[in-house]
């Protein structure tokens, strides 16, 4: 598989506290690609910094070969890049469908035949689609956040703490959507705090700790490591 993302020593200040600190990491197309860790330990500000929300301080950026590097929001989209965020930030007063028009607001041609993909992987939304995503459940809320930023048609998606706040049935869905939505061609990095979840399902991953990269290898590898298993799956020895 040919290297889609790479981020070479990437140092992110939020006013005076450095908050991701040279990390260096890679994508591969067609990964699952996962980040995990603690509150504060810079997986989402890296997401975020990736999609040009945020500029980082000093290091490098290259996307299928192209350098992205501070590169505006919207510019970052046209190279095939999308963000589900946490927190869903769906728009509560449009309605499902809307809301996925909006996730193509770059687009120029017909979206149907995209809409009735996403329909497809969200039975649920093709049933609410003329619903206000206010009134959605907490699941349908980020099936939506997800369907959303799939409208753009990204060659990477990330997905920002999808399964944060749901019911443990809810999580396994959206976890069995994600690995769907990767068989089909999407490249995927996962910043997620359960991290029992994302490692089954992640081709590779990072550990992060306070903006620095400290453990790194395959899903299973990780599962595997005492050290994982005692921070962050609650196993002792």
């Amino acid at each position: 598989m040919s290297e889609l993302l790479r981020i070479e020593d990437l140092k992110v200040n939020y006013g005076g506290i450095e908050a991701v600190k040279g990390i260096s990491l890679s994508v591969k197309e067609g990964e699952i690609v996962t980040l995990i860790g603690a509150n504060g330990a810079g997986k989402s500000t890296t997401l975020r910094t990736i999609s040009g929300l945020v500029k980082p301080r000093s290091g490098k950026i290259t996307f299928d070969g192209q350098e992205i590097t501070g590169m505006d929001p919207t510019s970052i989209v046209t190279t095939g890049i999308t963000m589900s965020p946490e927190g869903r930030r769906i728009f509560p007063d449009m309605t499902v469908k809307e809301n996925l028009r909006v996730g193509a607001y770059l687009r120029k041609d017909d979206l149907t035949e995209d809409i009735n993909w996403v329909f497809d992987l969200f039975p649920r939304l093709k049933e609410r689609e003329w619903q206000l995503g206010g009134t959605l459940s907490g699941g349908e809320q980020q099936m939506l956040a997800v369907a959303r930023a799939l409208m753009a048609k990204p060659r990477l998606l990330m997905l920002d703490e999808p399964s944060l706040g749901l019911a443990p049935l809810v999580v396994k869905g959206i976890f069995d959507i994600i690995q769907e939505i990767n068989k089909q061609g999407v490249t995927i990095l996962l910043v997620e705090q359960n991290a029992n979840m994302a490692l089954r399902v992640a081709h590779s991953a990072y550990v992060l700790e306070t903006g620095r990269i400290t453990m790194t290898g395959t899903g299973t590898e990780l599962l595997a490591d005492t050290r994982i298993q005692e921070a962050y799956l609650g196993k002792k020895k």
